[in-house]
């Protein structure tokens, strides 16, 4: 696995009011499928209904350890890459939560937690192709 991350997804109760706040910071992003994106650097940040992110990781939103409405992500570039980055953390310690399947978006992602139960999904989405140095773009999506 290497040491990047490329998406950190928080959980939000109030997906209008969380996005205006960042705004208001002086963000600017972009909706799709009731998900805000940010580009930060060379990482998104992504805004989800905190249920629904639980949801995604396999995960209890009230019961999972750790679990504090946070989600971070790991893109890799070819699909093999997340069943052997899933096998790698489970041989150290963690639980995979959600088994690697295909994803809605065309890609394929797993999850796992660490020892603390902290997220971590495993992810090749062919729509955020990694730079060489593992940065990622968020796309525009065309809301069409």
């Amino acid at each position: 696995m290497e040491q990047r991350i490329s998406l950190v997804t928080l959980g939000v109760t109030d997906l209008s009011r969380a996005r205006r706040f960042y705004e208001e910071l002086g963000w600017r992003g972009q909706e799709f499928e009731e998900t805000v994106f940010f580009q930060a650097g060379g990482i998104a940040v992504v805004l989800w209904s905190r249920e629904t992110l639980a949801a995604d990781c396999g995960l209890n939103d009230r019961g999972a350890p750790g679990f504090a409405g946070v989600a971070l992500a790991h893109n890799v570039r070819h699909r093999a890459e997340v069943d052997e980055v899933l096998a790698s953390a489970e041989r150290a310690g963690a639980t995979v939560t959600r088994p690697a399947r295909a994803t809605p978006y065309g890609g394929y992602a797993g999850v796992f937690t660490d020892p603390d139960g902290h997220a971590w999904e495993v992810a090749h989405n062919p729509g955020f192709a990694l730079a060489p140095d593992g940065s990622i773009t968020v796309p525009t999506f065309d809301a069409s």
